[in-house]
């Protein structure tokens, strides 16, 4: 199995050091303000960081102002190496997907759209944080524009994002299934993912759970395509369709 995944939201815990900096720089916001998983979960999809105001984070209910979520994106950009200080999210799955890779012979690459910050190149940073959580020799992807072809030019089997708008563009764009790991409450989940077939799960871990149960049963790719969508809860399309 040929998978990618992404990197804040899904691995890297972004939202808590992005809410932090934000209370710090606005000493007028609470903890509320900034409690949504949205706030911080992803980073803007290309510098200059002044220009790019994360107007998807405002959609998503985020009360920060354009200038404030600029602000922030100053802030932490402008710290040497700050891609590589960040936490996980869920202790030890980066370790995991590395065992698990191992074992059951993965393809695993790492894909992002982290800005520029001071320090070393995003890729290296990026390759030093997932190195030190145990994952060696990690293939980083660093990327901007549509996920879906990104997907299709790498051939890859899963894309695992934290955005609904790159599993759409994967599903809409490759023959790539896409799995969102979405945080936020079950009643919250865009209405239109599972429609459009896009798995959901409220944890890599779940994923991976899915992806192991998906790649041991799996005799052949439409074999594994079609396993995957009935443990996501997906309508089962015809195999000709599937990879």
């Amino acid at each position: 199995m040929r998978i990618a995944f992404d990197l804040d939201g899904v691995l890297a815990d972004l939202h808590r050091t992005f809410a932090a900096t934000a209370l710090r720089l606005f000493p007028g916001l609470d903890d509320a303000d900034v409690a949504s998983p949205a706030a911080g979960a992803s980073p803007p999809s290309d510098e200059p960081v002044e220009a790019d105001a994360k107007d998807e984070q405002e959609d998503a209910g985020m009360p920060l102002e354009r200038h404030q979520v600029s602000a922030v994106w100053q802030e932490l950009c402008g710290q040497t190496d700050f891609w590589a200080s960040l936490e996980e999210i869920e202790k030890g799955t980066v370790a995991r997907i590395a065992s698990i890779a191992e074992s059951r012979r993965w393809e695993v690459l790492f894909i992002t759209s982290r800005p520029r910050s001071a320090g070393a190149t995003v890729q290296r940073q990026t390759q030093r944080w997932l190195s030190s959580h145990g994952f060696e020799m990690p293939s980083v992807y660093v990327v901007h524009g549509s996920r879906g072809k990104i997907a299709d030019s790498l051939q890859l089997d899963v894309v695992v994002d934290d955005r609904a708008d790159n599993c759409l563009d994967v599903v809409l764009e490759s023959k790539s299934r896409a799995i969102l790991v979405w945080r936020g409450t079950p009643s919250s989940v865009p209405p239109s993912a599972k429609r459009l077939g896009i798995g959901v799960v409220p944890t890599v871990a779940a994923c991976l759970d899915v992806l192991l149960e998906a790649d041991k049963t799996a005799g052949t790719p439409i074999d594994l395509m079609q396993r995957l969508r009935k443990l996501l809860g997906l309508q089962t399309k015809a195999a000709s369709t599937e990879r």
